[in-house]
């Protein structure tokens, strides 16, 4: 390298050195404050650090606050992390942190309980069950079903209702109304 280049690699690399003595930590406090996680935080801080090495040349005070323009980028970078994960759904892998056989056990599980709530549902009357298929299995509204079975919407309403007061009878003996007789 000729002279004039590399004074100007030592003296971006002093101004970096002094960029992290003078500002690291308050920056890293003020960016997990927004973050509330350290580790991307860091990361946030690292990405600001290297911007501000990036524009070394332009970083002096006479040109503005330092700790102003490292607080906006830090900000940006931040908003920016925050925003991506929003954006993102969070991916979940089923098996992730359980055995084959905990998954096994959950998909029994699932299976039983769907074979169960096919019995109780299958035991109420015709009416009862057609209003619930529609309801919830068809995802209609209810004017969109009592127009489907022909039926007012208002027989929907009480029809759904009563299927389900059924079924929660069924599957916790304990809930039966209290006022209701018993004959």
């Amino acid at each position: 390298m000729n002279g004039v280049g590399e004074r100007t690699v030592r003296n971006t690399d002093t101004t970096l050195k002094s960029l992290y003595d003078d500002y690291y930590a308050r920056l890293l406090s003020y960016v997990n404050r927004i973050l509330s996680d350290p580790h991307l935080a860091e990361d946030v801080v690292q990405e600001t650090m290297l911007r501000a090495w990036q524009h070394a040349d332009t970083l002096t005070p006479e040109r503005g606050s330092v700790w102003g323009w490292l607080t906006r980028v830090a900000h940006n970078i931040a908003i920016d992390r925050i925003r991506a994960r929003r954006a993102r759904p969070t991916e979940v892998d089923e098996t992730a942190g359980s055995s084959s056989a905990d998954y096994d056990a959950d998909h029994a599980d699932a299976v039983v309980n769907r074979v169960v709530v096919a019995t109780m549902v299958s035991k109420l009357v015709p009416a009862h069950r057609s209003v619930l298929y529609e309801v919830y299995f068809a995802d209609h509204t209810a004017a969109s079903a009592a127009s489907t079975l022909g039926i007012p919407p208002g027989t929907v309403k009480s029809r759904l209702h009563h299927a389900l007061r059924n079924l929660k009878t069924t599957m916790d003996p304990r809930s039966r109304d209290p006022f209701r007789s018993r004959s």
